[in-house]
């Protein structure tokens, strides 16, 4: 198999982790900085699942791949609209850990 899926699986891992850290910082709704932080990090880990090969992402239903990749499409093509703080909000308190042990699993599970 192919491996060079693996650095944006790893980049997806780190950027995970700076958005805990981004969230431990304070309030996304109160930040102005911290919001645009966290948003500019959702950007990136959106655009890194494009990078993920298909069958490994079909391994792993219950993430919402397609919505990962159309969130990344909603905050480009956004960029100076309005975008929903509150759904930023959710997406990095209760959506990073399942991605984050779906990762995992494939960079694991394919013994590197």
């Amino acid at each position: 198999m192919n491996k060079q899926w693996q650095p944006y699986a790893s980049h997806i891992l780190d950027t995970i982790g700076k958005l805990r850290r981004i969230q431990a910082r304070g309030d996304l709704m109160q930040d102005e900085v911290l919001y645009d932080a966290a948003l500019r990090n959702l950007q990136t880990l959106s655009e890194a699942t494009q990078h993920l090969p298909e069958d490994l992402k079909q391994q792993h239903p219950g993430i919402p791949w397609k919505q990962i990749s159309g969130f990344r499409n909603i905050l480009v093509n956004q960029y100076l609209g309005e975008i929903d703080p509150q759904t930023v909000r959710q997406v990095v308190e209760q959506h990073l850990t399942p991605l984050e042990d779906a990762i995992q699993s494939m960079l694991t599970g394919l013994g590197e």
